[in-house]
């Protein structure tokens, strides 16, 4: 099963960093507002970024890691569409949920 890290970029501009094995599903749920309860008072909600992982541990150390960094250097590594963690910037991912 693979899993993935994602970056949603919320109504007022900050970012929402979160990991799942589906990210259609849990994109609907954040923009159905059945999602986080930060993403539920910051709507609407915008994919901006996701990376793919094998499994559950490494997405969850991604996702602790990444939440930690400072907002300059997360806007970089989206807008430089750059690995993170050795996993590849999942681009297929973000042209699917936009779907």
């Amino acid at each position: 099963m693979e899993w993935c890290v994602y970056v949603l970029r919320c109504g007022d501009g900050s970012f929402y960093t979160g990991m799942t094995n589906d990210l259609s599903r849990r994109l609907e749920e954040h923009r159905a507002g059945r999602g986080g309860r930060y993403t539920r008072a910051h709507l609407p909600v915008r994919l901006v970024a996701a990376w793919s992982f094998d499994d559950r541990g490494a997405a969850l150390s991604a996702e602790a890691f990444f939440k930690k960094l400072r907002r300059s250097d997360k806007a970089r590594i989206i807008r430089e569409r750059a690995p993170f963690r050795a996993a590849p910037f999942a681009a297929e991912l973000l042209r699917e949920a936009r779907a």
